[in-house]
This record gives C-alpha cells, sequence and structure tokens, in this order.
C-alpha cells in the first residue's frame, strides 16, 4: 500500500533534481560557450583577454571590499563636544590682549563637524555612488534595485543630504549678520562644492569632469579655512535664537520628508526580507541620524549662550539622547514585513519611528525657542 507513495515522493525528487539541474545547466552555459570559445583562440588574443578579466576581478573584488567594510564607523562620534559644558556662543571672543581687544574667537562645531563627516564619507571611506561598478550596476541593473552592494552608498548619501542642507544654512544664516551681511566666501565655496553630482566619474555625457570625492574634498578645505578665520576673529556666526530656530526648523522638515519616504515604501510593499528596496530607503535615513546626530550636538556648542539664556539644557540632552538611541538600531538584514507580522519586522517602521521621535524633540526645543 506504501509503494504509490513511494513512487510519488520519488519522482517528485526527480522532478526537482532535474529541474535544479536545468537552472544550473542555463546559469553554466555562457560560461561554458565563452570557456570553448576561449580555448580556440591564439595565444595574443588569449593574453589580452586574461588580462581584462584579471582587472574586472581584481576591480570587483576592491569594490566588494569597500561596499562591505565601514571604516570609522562610530555612532559616539561627536563624544568630544558632547563633553564641553562651558556656554559660549561660536564667534565670541574667548582671549583678549592687554587693550582688551579681541585675539581669538571660539570656533564653530557646526563648521568643523560638517568638515569630519565629508572626510569620514571621501577619505577614510571611498566614496561609493561615482564608481564605476557602482554605475554599470549588476548586468546593467542598479544595485539600488538589488540586494547587493548599496547599503553603504545609501548611508553616504543620507550623509550628505544633511551636509548640503547644513552648509545652506550656514551660508544664508549662520555665516551672515542678520542674513543681510556679505556672504562667507568660503562658505559659499563649500556649499557649491557639496551641491556637485553626487555620482560623477571622470567621464560624463559631457565628456571629461571631475570626479564627486575630489570636488568634496575642497569642501573639506572650504569649511576648514572659514573655521581658520572665525578662530581669528576675522569672520562672522550669528549666533542668535531666530536663527537656531530657522535651522530647527529646516531640519524638522528634512526629518519629516524622509519619514514620508520610508511610509511611502512601507505601503508599496511588505514582501519582508525579500523587498530589495527597503534596505537603500533605511541606511538613507540612518545616514540622516547619523549626521544630524552630530550637527545637533555641535549646534549645542555654537548656541551655547542661547541654550543657557532659555534653559534649554535637559531638552536638548534629551534630543541628543533620542538621536543616539535611535542609532543603535543596525539589522544586519532590512526587513520591509506587514507591522502587525509574527515573522517578518518591518525595520522600516522602527525608523521611521525614530526619525519621527528626534523630529518631536527638535519641535519641542524650537518651541521654547519662540517663546
Amino acid at each position: 500500500m506504501l509503494d504509490p507513495i513511494v513512487n510519488f515522493v520519488t519522482r517528485i525528487f526527480q522532478w526537482v533534481g532535474r529541474g535544479i539541474g536545468l537552472a544550473v545547466g542555463i546559469v553554466l552555459w555562457p560560461f561554458l560557450w565563452v570557456s570553448r570559445w576561449y580555448s580556440g583562440r591564439g595565444f595574443i588574443l588569449k593574453g589580452i583577454l586574461g588580462a581584462i578579466v584579471v582587472v574586472l576581478v581584481g576591480l570587483y573584488a576592491y569594490f566588494f571590499y569597500v561596499t562591505q567594510w565601514w571604516t570609522n564607523f562610530n555612532p559616539d562620534y561627536p563624544a568630544a563636544i558632547s563633553a564641553q559644558k562651558e556656554p559660549t556662543a561660536a564667534g565670541n571672543p574667548v582671549g583678549t590682549d592687554t587693550q582688551q581687544t579681541p585675539t581669538s574667537c571660539k570656533p564653530s562645531a557646526i563648521a568643523a563637524v560638517s568638515a569630519d563627516l565629508i572626510d569620514f564619507n571621501v577619505n577614510q571611506n571611498a566614496w561609493i555612488s561615482s564608481m564605476v561598478l557602482s554605475k554599470a550596476g549588476f548586468f546593467g541593473i542598479e544595485w539600488r534595485r538589488t540586494p547587493f552592494f548599496d547599503n553603504k552608498a545609501a548611508f553616504q548619501l543620507g550623509i550628505n543630504q544633511v551636509l548640503r542642507r547644513t552648509t545652506t544654512e550656514l551660508v544664508d544664516t549662520l555665516g551672515r549678520v542678520r542674513g543681510t551681511s556679505q556672504i562667507d566666501q568660503n562658505l559659499q565655496d563649500a556649499r557649491t562644492a557639496l551641491a556637485w553630482n553626487e555620482d560623477a566619474w571622470y567621464i560624463g555625457w559631457r565628456g571629461p569632469t571631475r570626479p564627486t570625492p575630489s570636488v568634496y574634498r575642497e569642501a573639506i578645505r572650504k569649511l576648514r579655512a572659514y573655521n581658520a578665520s572665525l578662530e581669528k576673529c576675522q569672520v562672522t556666526f550669528d549666533a542668535r535664537a531666530d536663527n537656531l530656530m530657522q535651522f530647527l526648523d529646516r531640519i524638522a522638515g528634512d526629518i519629516g520628508s524622509t519619514s514620508d519616504i520610508l511610509r511611502a515604501r512601507i505601503a508599496a510593499s511588505d514582501a519582508g526580507w525579500f523587498d530589495f528596496r527597503a534596505d537603500d530607503r533605511f541606511w538613507f535615513a540612518y545616514g540622516q541620524l547619523y549626521a544630524y546626530y552630530g550637527i545637533l550636538t555641535a549646534a549645542r556648542s555654537d548656541f551655547g549662550t542661547v541654550i543657557a539664556e532659555r534653559n534649554l539644557g535637559t531638552l536638548w540632552a534629551r534630543l541628543e539622547q533620542q538621536s543616539r538611541a535611535a542609532l543603535d538600531v543596525q539589522p544586519w538584514i532590512i526587513s520591509n514585513g506587514s507591522e502587525s507580522s509574527s515573522f517578518f519586522p518591518s525595520h522600516l517602521a522602527t525608523m521611521g519611528f525614530n526619525l519621527l521621535q528626534v523630529r518631536t524633540n527638535i519641535v519641542e526645543v524650537r518651541s521654547v525657542l519662540d517663546r
């Protein structure tokens, strides 16, 4: 009586085995064809093609390395700024001569953190988006549409989004007296550099061009040049309460926009571990939080006088703590499952919740400033 069942199960395994064999054959067929074709070529052609293959293998090995190893990734990177307790605003005198003339002023922590984050993105790590293999994709398919090699690029782009916003505020308001004095040229050059295409390589559609990392390195030099001038009391940092309110408004708006992007992806798919677009959304938002944690910590230092006068120390400390706690969410694989699922978590929903918590704390600080 068991023979029909045994025969049925045997046939099932035979069919599965044939299916696997067929799939493997389809995958290996192009390589077998190339191997046969290559074996019939001449010595010179073999050498040229072999060299090309070696170069490609080397490039992909390097690409794999730089996308999987994140150098100097450290969510606690603003710790040195957090340890500063003196409520002195950036640009205020910290040293005078015998005639009480200022000889040195406090540099901007916002400018310093911005320069350090750019350095982290393009010097301590390779800038992924402009690498030729990143642009080539997976057999022409963009990496962000696959489960491979796009997490670090998305993280870097999230940081860069914050840096573009921050340098714009430095140029338009923070680096000018009441937003009406002359624009500082170093800050303007830094903003222009960061506006460069994020995926530029040596050759573009219009011919030779400058790769993104080399342009962004100019922004590092310009931000540090601005801080050097500020330390000599030669330029301005306008650390007023209304400027801080406007800066916080911009940050809250930026975070709110990203939370909407996450919500749209949650509504578009509930494929769990198999949503290949969820990881780049998650790591872009994570990069934003990573950068804003440093920028907000730096803002407490730069606007120390305002924060002390408005008794914002406790609220600001809670804002920093919430920002830092959100960075502890580092899942190995990103899942975009249903929010009510017991088996497929929704990491995008978790990240969206953390973003909105940070935004709520920013709005609370802003409301106190506006009283």
